[in-house]
């Protein structure tokens, strides 16, 4: 397998004569082993079947009440775990990045700690400390997990903020941002100077312990993109609900201040944007021209946007505009519009603009290739895709090995961590789930294709 996909590899480079649009047919399944194969279907039709992604903690429950824990775990490793997840040791999730790199495939690990908004459960200071150390040796496996890094690759991470600050802290940073007039006691730069003096920082809108909380939250991501920067691992931070989101910003753009200036090197700190949302299109714009007025380099992961169904809720029970796009059309007419936006600041600043294309959607994957040929973009520049571990295959494959640089989402931990955090993934990705259905008649072709290959070979 290692010596085709180098053939591949070496045969990928730029077209000569002009765009070729990739094929997404699933020819690239050879590179995988009929086992991998084999559970890749059936994980996926299983995961399409809408009540077991509903009622998965239930399900995983019941598991271990009837089989008992080693049973129960034996057949989520076999299973499930083992289509989405790297691992749970340094040796496991080295194993499955060796693995997608010999498929012409990146690694994108993530920490699979986050702290839900409606949790019952209060986290204190020692729980985001404890994150803060798992966040800290999710950086060093980044940079240790890889044997052979591309001299041109970036080496990147996942961030989910909400496992260094509290949600009820957001919530309130949030409802001040959002009122007329806000302070500018919470602009980025008041936060930038907190972070690198690690002076006390009071805000009027908050009482003395959220204070404390806010200072201790500064100084937890201020000491992991510190130790990125050394280890030259950039840092992807994840979006969440709107009713955290311009908190969330609000402390991206104060970690841009410091790490994505003109002499850093590209930015060291970029953020998600949901296309879904009807505010996004004008949120990137400004932010776009904002760094480029002041000289910053700026970083964007481009996504469609997964809390659907929580956000409409949310807009229902508080009377308040639906934040959502009216259907799946506007949502892809927006995708299309912030990614013809990022492409145009990739293509006029250079390696000071990178955009990360996290799509499943081949439309989508097909308009930024085109795209990128047209205004002269590199394969292998600050434009990379990136898809879910175990998901996408047929156009993760396609993708690497006509040169492009992909990534895959890699969350790594027991089972324990792990199980819990894929179960509301599912129930953010229903839709995505329950429209992977080409893959799945892809996998079905591959599979059958290699059984009637043996039956012919078989001795009769």
């Amino acid at each position: 397998m290692l010596r085709t996909c180098r053939v591949l590899r070496s045969q990928a480079g730029s077209p000569t004569g002009g765009w070729q649009p990739l094929s997404f047919d699933g020819g690239a399944f050879h590179l995988k082993g009929t086992g991998e194969l084999t559970r890749a279907l059936l994980v996926l039709r299983l995961c399409a079947w809408p009540p077991l992604v509903t009622h998965g903690l239930v399900l995983q429950a019941w598991s271990q009440r009837l089989l008992g824990s080693r049973l129960s775990g034996a057949f989520l490793r076999a299973s499930f775990y083992g289509q989405f997840v790297a691992g749970e040791t340094a040796e496991e999730v080295k194993g499955c990045v060796q693995q997608l790199q010999t498929l012409g495939l990146r690694p994108l690990l993530a920490v699979p700690i986050e702290e839900e908004p409606d949790s019952a459960v209060k986290a204190g200071e020692a729980w985001y400390e404890g994150n803060l150390s798992a966040m800290l040796r999710c950086v060093d496996m980044s940079r240790g997990v890889l044997e052979t890094p591309s001299p041109t690759g970036n080496i990147l991470m996942q961030l989910k903020m909400t496992a260094l600050t509290s949600t009820q802290l957001c919530k309130e940073l949030t409802s001040w941002i959002r009122k007329p007039g806000a302070s500018l006691e919470l602009s980025p730069e008041r936060l930038a100077e907190a972070m690198d003096s690690g002076q006390d920082l009071q805000i009027s809108c908050l009482n003395a312990q959220q204070n404390h909380h806010l200072q201790a939250s500064l100084s937890r991501l201020h000491r992991v993109v510190q130790h990125a920067r050394a280890q030259r691992v950039r840092i992807l931070v994840d979006a969440e609900y709107t009713f955290l989101n311009p908190a969330l910003c609000l402390l991206v753009d104060a970690l841009a201040l410091r790490w994505n200036g003109p002499g850093e090197g590209g930015p060291w700190v970029w953020n998600t944007y949901q296309a879904y949302l009807k505010d996004t299109h004008e949120r990137l714009r400004r932010a776009a021209e904002a760094a480029d007025r002041a000289g910053r380099a700026f970083g964007v992961k481009l996504v469609r946007g997964a809390y659907l169904d929580k956000e409409r809720e949310v807009a229902r029970h508080q009377g308040t505009e639906d934040p959502i796009q009216p259907n799946y059309e506007a949502t892809n007419q927006s995708y299309s519009r912030c990614l013809e936006l990022m492409l145009t600041q990739v293509s006029h600043r250079g390696p000071m603009c990178h955009l990360m294309v996290a799509s499943h959607n081949e439309e989508s994957v097909h308009h930024a290739t085109k795209r990128m040929w047209d205004l002269g973009i590199p394969l292998d520049g600050p434009v990379c895709f990136g898809q879910l571990l175990g998901m996408c295959d047929h156009v993760s494959l396609a993708l690497g090995q006509a040169g492009y640089a992909v990534y895959k989402s890699i969350p790594y931990g027991s089972l324990e961590e792990v199980i819990p955090y894929l179960i509301r993934r599912a129930q953010e990705n229903r839709s995505v789930l329950q429209g992977a259905r080409k893959e799945q008649t892809l996998l079905s072709q591959e599979l059958k294709r290699r059984l009637l290959r043996r039956g012919l070979r078989a001795p009769h």
